[in-house]
């Protein structure tokens, strides 16, 4: 619902108008634009410390792939501003900063042999989410259920259920 809702733009002058049912003109948006949004990002918390690396706006589920180019890519990645986060890879540990905007900024540091199952293991909730979806939209969304459940795999950057293997 909340991806749905944030999806829920006002159509510009070329778009079809949303239906004029309830539940169409809330899912317009989701069903027809071609370029979704999700909003917020995978969290790290440092449980001895408390310290939390969160997304910052403009950052979105879609985007939680960059987390492969700090693990196998170039190094790094910014996950928003408002805070400013910054993950770098030095060697064998990833740097968590939580706001690169402040020299004072905490920080977390994480072996890459425990970011890589994080990362993996975000990536089967995401999908495991999507077998949820598909069954409930089955059940309460009629012949909305198919078109939201691939629009959602777009949203998330995922495969529709039962098609394909996780990435990481």
């Amino acid at each position: 619902m909340l991806i749905a809702d944030y999806n829920n733009c006002k159509p510009d002058e070329d778009s079809d108008p949303p239906p004029a049912d309830t539940l169409g003109g809330f899912l317009h948006g989701l069903l027809s634009m071609d370029d979704l949004s999700t909003s917020g990002g995978l969290q790290i918390t440092d449980t001895s410390t408390g310290t939390m690396f969160l997304p910052g706006c403009c950052s979105g589920l879609e985007e939680r792939c960059d987390w492969l180019e700090v693990l196998d890519g170039d190094g790094w990645a910014s996950f928003g501003h408002g805070p400013s986060p910054l993950a770098e890879r030095h060697g064998d540990v990833v740097r968590l900063t939580v706001d690169a905007e402040r020299d004072d900024s905490p920080v977390i540091e994480l072996p890459v042999t425990e970011l890589r199952p994080l990362v993996a293991g975000a990536e089967r909730d995401l999908v495991d989410f999507l077998h949820l979806v598909a069954a409930w939209a089955a059940l309460y969304l009629g012949d909305h259920a198919t078109p939201v459940t691939a629009a959602l795999c777009r949203a998330l950057d995922l495969p529709v259920p039962g098609t394909s293997a996780l990435r990481p």
